[in-house]
């Protein structure tokens, strides 16, 4: 197999924290978060050492957006294999899944009901960090700001946990949104990703469920 990039003990590291900020909370990190997490004066030091792993082609910039950070597939692989994680299959290539993918979601119904697959797409589980089910297509700009854009295929995970911090689909009354979860004393808050929409408080008494919790992203530039 043929080496990667060699990477600066500097580079490593924040490669690292990128992984570990995908894995725990289904989003990269700001250049803010980086700056603070590394001790770096700066956002812009972050941003040097984002720019010279993107060169290397760990990682790719999506510009526009606070987290416009992207794991390439092989780097996730690499990571993998360097961290000893099993594949379902011994070869990369035959790791695949087939996930369906979820257009609009009627009220009422389990979103992975037939009616709601749009059609099925085969994508390598290397490039997830955990092992999604669906595909969501995302409707609407309110997680602009951590990356995730009208259009594109949220990779998602089923299940009714999840992690203060992390971004979820969540049912509400006859709505499934993505948000970013807040529990407070008081309840339950689904916070957006883009000033422009406001926080989603969820009453107590409300028609509320976790769907899933968000593992990766398909750009839909990626499937043309």
């Amino acid at each position: 197999m043929e080496e990667g990039p060699k990477l600066t003990a500097r580079q490593q590291q924040i490669l690292d924290l990128v992984q570990s900020a995908i894995e725990r909370t289904g989003a990269p990190p700001t250049r803010a978060e980086i700056a603070a997490e590394l001790g770096f004066r700066s956002a812009n030091a972050a941003e040097e050492h984002l720019q010279a792993l993107a060169r290397k082609g760990v990682i790719e910039l999506v510009g526009g957006t606070s987290r416009g950070i992207r794991l390439r597939s092989d780097t996730l692989r690499a990571l993998h294999e360097a961290r000893g994680k099993q594949f379902s299959l011994p070869l990369p290539s035959l790791a695949q899944l087939t996930l369906p993918l979820i257009g609009r979601v009627a009220a009422g119904s389990p979103i992975l009901a037939q009616e709601h697959i749009d059609q099925t797409y085969v994508v390598e589980a290397s490039m997830f960090p955990r092992r999604p089910d669906y595909l969501l297509k995302v409707r609407g700009m309110s997680m602009r700001d951590a990356g995730i854009l009208d259009g594109d295929l949220l990779a998602v995970q089923r299940t009714q946990e999840a992690k203060n911090g992390q971004i979820v689909v969540a049912r509400l009354g006859d709505d499934v949104t993505v948000k970013r979860l807040r529990r407070t004393r008081a309840g339950i808050e689904l916070l957006p990703e883009n000033p422009d929409y406001a926080v989603i408080v969820v009453p107590p008494e409300a028609d509320f469920q976790l769907e899933g919790i968000a593992v990766g992203l398909i750009r839909n530039t990626m499937l043309m």
